[in-house]
């Protein structure tokens, strides 16, 4: 992989496979701040400019049901599994150091990362890129989270969790007993973050089901994508 050659190819269509939505993005390249929830049972059609240039429909990848086993190396080069924070709920965030949206969502991990240490969630960054810049960064930064790093390991892990074609940033949250919960791709905002979180908490407090805490995701990410009333009065 080239230092900055990772860039999108492929074709922008959200689809529903089973119970999951699969993901694809038109060529264009990583760097972009737009956000694509992917919940269980919710699905986005695609717009007419993803599919202009494209005449082929692709087979969607599926997100796994459960979080993947993998390993890469830590900033120090120890090859460290995700299952060092197996009976967490997990936030693990792929993003790269020459990603912008990437480094302004970090300030925003860092302090959930804090404020949710105490409830049972670990913040597990997963950089696709170089060990030296991302090191560096993380130095500057004072990322308090473990960050593993990885190159072509990295892709094939961002691959096993249905994303075949990389964009960055993108997030995907598994509750304590290692079920993805939800994958959101894009940069996170607070309030999309802690509706995820918040569900999550409930969902590993037995308050209410998997399933359940997936449908409650997507119809409160979709809430929050919406106008305002106030917003729609006003334009009209």
């Amino acid at each position: 992989m080239s230092d900055r050659g990772v860039r999108l190819t492929g074709t922008a269509l959200i689809a529903l496979v089973a119970i999951w939505a699969g993901v694809r993005f038109h060529s264009r390249p990583i760097d972009h701040a737009g956000g694509i929830a992917i919940p269980v049972g919710q699905a986005s059609p695609p717009t007419t400019s993803d599919l202009a240039s494209e005449p082929a429909t692709p087979v969607p990848a599926k997100i796994p049901d459960r979080l993947p086993d993998f390993e890469l190396e830590s900033l120090d080069g120890k090859l460290t599994s995700i299952k060092s924070w197996q009976g967490r709920s997990l936030v693990i965030n792929f993003w790269a150091t020459w990603c912008a949206p990437c480094r302004q969502e970090i300030p925003l991990l860092e302090g959930l990362s804090s404020a949710w240490a105490s409830r049972g969630v670990t913040f597990v960054g997963i950089a696709v890129d170089h060990r030296e810049p991302v090191r560096s960064y993380a130095r500057e930064l004072k990322i308090p989270y473990p960050i593993l790093v990885g190159e072509q390991d990295a892709l094939d892990v961002v691959g096993r969790f249905g994303v075949d074609t990389p964009v960055f940033p993108f997030t995907v949250f598994t509750d304590r007993r290692g079920e993805v919960v939800a994958l959101y791709v894009g940069q996170l905002h607070e309030s999309q973050a802690n509706l995820i979180l918040s569900t999550v908490q409930d969902l590993d407090d037995g308050r209410i089901a998997l399933q359940q805490a997936r449908h409650v995701i997507a119809d409160g990410l979709h809430t929050l994508s919406a106008p305002s009333l106030d917003a729609n009065s006003h334009n009209s």
